[in-house]
């Protein structure tokens, strides 16, 4: 049974980082495509910050499924200093993530301050 369930790990561990490799290379392409076209495009801040903020979103997901990778492969590693490692990465993508998403807030404040109309 245990040998089962860690064939099964192993395989949701694949799948799962399979996922986020997917979702950061379309986020990335995406970002290169729009980079390209605002920068010959006579584009505003604005876009600019747009095209930043869809690839910031998509670096967020990408980093939560390997974070979720991470999180599944602990329950089969095999040493303290495997689950370690696992927790030094996962601290690290965490951090990351929490300063994407701090990032990500401020522009959509700054984003919605400057919709408002003034009085």
């Amino acid at each position: 049974m245990k040998e089962w369930l860690t064939i099964a790990t192993e395989y949701a561990v694949l799948l799962i980082d399979s996922m986020a490799l997917l979702v950061i290379v379309v986020g990335t392409i995406e970002c290169f495509i729009g980079g390209i076209r605002v920068m010959y495009a006579s584009a505003t801040g604005h876009e600019k910050r747009d095209v930043w903020l869809r690839y910031g979103r998509w670096l967020v997901a990408g980093l939560t499924f390997q974070l979720a990778a991470d999180i599944i492969e602990t329950s089969i590693a095999p040493s303290w200093k495997d689950i370690g490692q696992v927790a030094a990465i996962a601290l690290i993508r965490t951090f990351l993530n929490f300063c994407l998403e701090r990032d990500l807030s401020e522009i959509r404040e700054q984003q919605s301050a400057q919709a408002k109309p003034a009085p």
